[in-house]
């Protein structure tokens, strides 16, 4: 029975008895996963706090915070991944160890651990229900560390382009794997547009640390739409894409089942939680091509894709 028709009956009983099977039909209704952007930057923390309780809540067990122009860290109860977002200098921990540092690294601090700095830092921190192995260093910083070199792939396919691997899921892309969240600075030039599915996907943010003229990301909440080009109509074209030009200390969070791509030259910290799971990048572009074809559309009217990705359908 459609929605529609479900809802006509329940308006035809009394309300009292109504009021439960309402209630019942509107809580089964999903919410459709929304892309959310702070500025870390900002006087107020209004966009990320929004971004904190919606991922808190779609991932039990992680915290999100962000510490502006602090010296220190305090020892917290839980492991936590803090990405170095602005600042440089010397960091020591409570453990004895130290080391430079500066934008684009990222520091495991384990349960217990805390960390004092010589110089202002402002630093993204990820509280995460796991430890990673023992075996990981405490600062792994993706411009110093030998091991870790341009990795070509993703959102970065071009040949030449800058793309270090902080934290993998797959032994074969990085030397450092762990899983629970995973990390990949990324020079971002014209990326396919793609999709993480709900089951067995990942949630995604974008750290913004440079970004050049014009950079944007073009988004959509409705997948479900563009999954199906010939149920698309002209009416549906108006809200189906969303694009958000880019700035340096923006962080973007894109929730399991929201399209995303990047264009025009971004530097970021692309984050996922719990990490790239091989298979789960679901691409978009050749959806959007046959969209195009469809109605028609050509010029400005016509939705943008990826034209090498638009040949066939690609999974990653």
């Amino acid at each position: 029975m459609k929605p529609t028709t479900i809802f006509l009956w329940l308006t035809l009983l009394s309300p009292l008895m109504a009021a439960p099977f309402l209630m019942a039909f509107m809580a089964a209704k999903p919410e459709r996963p929304r892309v959310l952007v702070a500025q870390l930057d900002s006087p107020t923390n209004e966009g990320l706090e929004a971004i904190r309780q919606a991922f808190s809540t779609r991932n039990p067990g992680y915290e999100l915070d962000y510490a502006s122009e602090v010296h220190q860290l305090q020892p917290a109860s839980q492991p936590r991944v803090v990405f170095v977002q602005k600042g440089g200098g010397t960091a020591s921990l409570s453990t004895g160890e130290s080391s430079k540092v500066a934008v684009g690294d990222l520091l495991l601090l384990q349960a217990g651990t805390g960390m004092q700095t010589d110089s202002l830092l402002s630093m993204l921190i990820f509280v995460v229900p796991t430890a990673w192995p023992d075996s990981l260093p405490a600062f792994i910083r993706p411009d110093w560390d030998p091991r870790i070199t341009d990795t070509p792939g993703g959102c970065a396919t071009e040949t030449g382009a800058y793309r270090r691997i902080l934290l993998t899921w797959l032994g074969k892309v990085g030397p450092y794997l762990y899983h629970s969240l995973n990390a990949h600075r990324v020079r971002i030039m014209d990326s396919f547009s793609h999709y993480h599915p709900e089951k067995n996907g990942f949630d995604e943010f974008y750290l913004v640390q440079m970004v050049m003229p014009g950079a944007k990301l073009i988004t959509s909440e409705r997948v479900d739409l563009i999954e199906h080009p010939e149920k698309i109509k002209k009416k549906h074209l108006k809200n189906l894409l969303q694009y958000t030009e880019l700035s340096v200390g923006d962080l973007v969070y894109l929730p399991r089942g929201t399209m995303h791509r990047g264009v025009g030259g971004v530097l970021a910290q692309v984050i996922t939680v719990p990490g790239f799971i091989p298979g789960s990048e679901i691409g978009l572009d050749h959806h959007l091509r046959a969209i195009n074809e469809r109605l028609g559309l050509t010029g400005g009217e016509a939705l943008p894709y990826h034209e090498a990705a638009s040949e066939q359908a690609v999974i990653k």
